[in-house]
């Protein structure tokens, strides 16, 4: 696994947990982080954690 797919994994992961506590107790954690979803921050986290997703569905394919 290169690099690129390990940092999209952790950003993914980041995203998951956070979907989780959204899912559990009403808390968007990167919300909470950056001081709401509508700030700049905010969006920024969550379309890396997007286009990480998309990076990484490559793995679905690979066959290593």
């Amino acid at each position: 696994m290169d690099t690129l797919k390990k940092i999209c994994l952790v950003l993914i992961i980041i995203g998951a947990i956070n979907w989780a506590f959204v899912g559990l107790f009403e808390l968007d954690l990167v919300a909470t982080v950056f001081g709401g979803s509508d700030n700049i921050m905010a969006r920024i986290v969550y379309i890396f954690i997007g286009i990480a997703g998309l990076i990484d569905i490559s793995m679905l394919f690979d066959r290593d």
